[in-house]
């Protein structure tokens, strides 16, 4: 067992408006497996930077085995996938990356082809093997699962549950429920870690933030009636010592005694008063609302919206996936599932008019209006903004939307290529929540997205039940809103 021992740790930005850690003091065990979560924008990726010295900061870093940061920056994706990995890391020994490779289900063959012609999939569990090809290393995994379909991450987490010594970051619930022994929680207010997986992180941070909003609406109560009780003790004090003033037989030393000692009254029920809104300020700081998100659907008279038979689609005359029938109705989820590379976005394409080669039938009724989300969006540069202008959102619908997920206003100011990738994820999903639609197409929607946000847009779409075509690999999320799962690898 060693520590990683952090003290003092400070870093902010250049030009921020607040530090992204301030006087951060941790200690982790480089035998953990421990899961690394938060919303996004609140650090997570910086600090694995912070902790590879990619970034200057203030305080220490003690860090008593090397450290080694996945995904890898790859400048030439057309190179031959074994010259790559011996640029990437120079000094595997090939049987350890065989035998790390046939643990996490990857051929051999794929050595010895372009890098470019690997699956997503394919080329991140390469990497993964390729990382844990080297020993004695504390391994730093930034979300991996974000091009990775179900099989994938079925394979990836029983790879990683027999590793230990590393952070993973990742916002699958149940991939990262599956692996980690330890979670570390970047909050609202604070820095959070605990034993377990992220279930119990979960229901401890349900009890505490029960506890904090039980107590908070008791000291309200309490403030509320503490209030009043001065008030009345303070008035009663001068009405008291208004009654020694004019002629007559009064004994003006008791009445002023009274008074006085119901203004003492006063004054300590004020005293009480001021610690118990001192001690309701502290509270609720660390509380992340699940703020409701509101959908703009419209209704169509058509049933049904699309009605697909007997549809694949044909490259080269050869069938993607076995013919297909489907039909989307009001209301409806669907979820198009199967592996990386078996078709489920060209399907989308196919619905949104591109120039995709299908063949059967697919009816998609007249006059359907279609937000849709796309799969890729690095392209997207410029502020906030000019983004609204481009797309001709409404602008108050947009950042309402955008501060419920997570954005603070500052962030408003910044150039959209600073943002993280789950930041630059959230302004497409914001972009589709606030537009009026009759079928919502998303394209894996939550890669990237914090756990917080993914539970916002799996209550927004029980709430309003949208007629929707979905790509996507979190089991827990399609549980939860699929009406209907298409299996292409069937």
């Amino acid at each position: 067992m060693a520590l990683i021992d952090i003290k003092n740790l400070t870093f902010e930005y250049p030009g921020s408006l607040k530090p992204i850690f301030k006087d951060l003091d941790l200690q982790l065990d480089t035998n953990w497996k421990l899961g690394f979560i938060g919303r996004n924008g609140y650090g997570k990726t910086t600090f694995l930077k912070l902790l590879m010295d990619e970034y200057p900061y203030k305080g220490s870093i003690i860090k008593p085995v090397p450290m080694a940061y996945f995904p890898f920056e790859i400048r030439d994706y057309n190179m031959m996938t074994l010259d790559l990995l011996e640029i990437l890391q120079p000094n595997f020994q090939l049987w350890k990356l065989q035998r790390e490779m046939n643990l996490i289900e990857v051929e051999e063959e794929t050595l010895y082809r372009p890098f470019s012609t690997l699956s997503g999939g394919e080329q991140t569990k390469i990497l993964l093997a390729l990382l844990f090809a080297e020993e004695d290393r504390f391994l730093l995994i930034d979300e991996p699962t974000n091009h990775l379909d179900a099989h994938g991450r079925e394979v990836v987490a029983k790879y990683l549950e027999g590793k230990k010594g590393f952070i993973l970051v990742s916002h699958d619930r149940d991939f990262i429920n599956s692996i980690v022994d330890h979670v570390l929680s970047i909050e609202k207010s604070k820095i959070v870690i605990q034993r377990g997986n992220y279930d119990s992180w979960e229901k401890n941070k349900n009890l505490e933030d029960q506890y904090e909003l039980e107590k908070n609406e008791k000291l309200r109560k309490e403030i509320r009636r503490l209030r009043e009780s001065a008030r009345q003790k303070a008035v009663w004090s001068h009405k008291v010592e208004a009654t020694k003033i004019g002629f007559g037989p009064v004994d003006r030393g008791y009445i002023g005694h009274k008074a006085a000692k119901m203004m003492k009254r006063s004054k300590v029920i004020e005293k009480r008063y001021e610690k118990a809104i001192e001690e309701k300020k502290k509270l609720l700081k660390n509380i992340e609302p699940i703020e409701k998100l509101q959908m703009n659907v419209l209704e169509h008279h058509a049933k049904p919206y699309i009605n697909a038979e007997d549809f694949t689609i044909s490259y080269d005359n050869k069938h993607i996936f076995n013919p297909i029938q489907f039909t989307v109705e009001k209301g409806d989820c669907i979820v198009f599932k199967g592996p990386n590379g078996s078709g489920k976005s060209s399907i989308l394409r196919a619905i949104l008019g591109e120039n995709v080669p299908w063949e059967g039938k697919l009816e998609i009724a007249k006059g359907i209006t279609i937000s849709y989300v796309p799969q890729k969006f690095n392209y997207v540069e410029g502020n906030i903004n000019e983004f609204i202008d481009t797309m001709g959102l409404d602008k108050t619908k947009f950042l309402t939307i955008l501060r419920k997920l997570g954005f603070s206003r500052e962030q408003f100011e910044i150039p959209i290529e600073n943002f993280s990738m789950g930041q630059k994820k959230k302004i497409f999903l914001a972009k589709s929540i606030c537009e009026e639609a009759h079928l919502f197409i998303w394209d894996e929607p939550l890669n990237y997205i914090d756990v917080i946000s993914r539970i916002q847009i799996e209550n927004m779409i029980l709430e309003y039940s949208p007629t929707m075509i979905l790509v996507e690999h979190d089991r827990r999320f399609i549980d939860k809103v699929a009406t209907d799962i298409i299996d292409l690898s069937k």
